[in-house]
């Protein structure tokens, strides 16, 4: 008996050295000590940081390269329905790239759902949207800081009906990217990580906290004075509150567009975008209360942000952090 067990310690030893094994084993340990800064080698994918980021990035710099690109062959009025179609192409690209690639999980789970609740949560977004956008515009007619001009300016070489449509397709493509990124990536991703490392609410928490102050840093080119990030971190607390509550992008997606479009395109009360205008405004108040960042501004974006609140009530019965935030599904 003795004799066969030493023959077979021997024989295992033998054959371990001649595998390799325990040197495999060694150099899988030190590989993961190294990688895991960067590396999650239990779910086979990147370090939330970094899941978070690099779609922002890379999309940022594809956009640069489109405009570039763009620009350089084409002029208005062909410009902006190519800018925008590159666009559309680099957003799809990022969503599938993301799913596949990097967080290795359902485009669903990001809050693209396209389920019929999913597109009534939108047309619930784009409702409030232009109410509020419309109260701005009634507030500064009745204060004298907004005079109604004429109806159909601004259209240049193209049909009014049509320079409508690429106005929408463009910003809409623009603010789809921006709740993307802001909020189906990178506030997703950092609440998924700091999730066990911090009580769930406090995760959730840190996450709004940086998407936020990344979605008003984001916006730096429109502002003149610190005072003015105000809004935008306000902006970026309603969308992510939008979201957090849901789980869903269809919200806030519905209410950035729109909001977007209808302060530019159809109440002529924006200043950063040059667009069509289905109203003729000429703003003749103060940039405090009425410049793209000021109080009037400031106050709807914050009665948007209750009716939103409002809304997800009446629709879920109550107001709590979505269990898919920090959900993970494997694909």
């Amino acid at each position: 008996m003795g004799g066969d067990t030493s023959r077979s310690l021997v024989g295992r030893d033998m054959s371990e050295r001649s595998t390799g094994r325990p040197t495999e084993t060694t150099t899988r340990r030190l590989w993961n000590r190294l990688t895991w800064p960067v590396w999650n080698d239990r779910q086979r994918r990147l370090r939330a940081p970094l899941r978070a980021l690099l779609p922002t990035v890379v999309t940022f710099v594809a956009f640069a390269v489109v405009q570039t690109a763009v620009r350089a062959r084409f002029d208005h009025p062909i410009r902006e329905p190519l800018e925008a179609a590159g666009f559309a192409v680099v957003l799809v690209a990022a969503v599938l790239g993301s799913a596949r690639l990097l967080d290795r999980r359902p485009v669903s789970e990001f809050g693209l759902a396209f389920d019929r609740s999913w597109w009534h949560s939108f047309a619930a977004g784009a409702l409030i949207a232009t109410a509020i956008n419309a109260g701005a515009l009634l507030v500064s007619l009745w204060a004298g800081w907004a005079r109604l001009v004429g109806v159909t300016r601004g259209a240049g070489e193209l049909p009014f009906a049509l320079a409508m449509v690429v106005v929408f397709g463009y910003v809409a493509v623009a603010a789809t990217w921006e709740e993307f990124v802001m909020r189906g990536v990178l506030l997703k991703n950092l609440a998924e990580g700091a999730d066990g490392f911090l009580p769930r609410w406090a995760a959730v928490g840190l996450a709004v906290l940086c998407s936020t102050l990344v979605f008003a840093i984001l916006h730096g080119g429109k502002v003149s004075h610190a005072s003015q990030y105000g809004y935008y971190l306000l902006a970026g607390l309603v969308l992510a509150g939008a979201y957090v509550l849901t789980g869903e992008l269809a919200l806030s997606i519905g209410f950035h567009v729109f909001y977007n479009v209808t302060m530019s395109a159809v109440f002529g009360l924006g200043h950063s975008q040059q667009t069509p205008e289905l109203l003729a405004v000429d703003i003749v108040g103060p940039a405090l209360w009425v410049g793209e960042e000021g109080l009037v501004f400031v106050g709807f974006a914050a009665l948007g942000g209750l009716a939103l609140l409002g809304y997800v009530r009446w629709q879920r019965g109550r107001l709590a952090l979505a269990d898919s935030v920090t959900r993970w599904t494997p694909r």
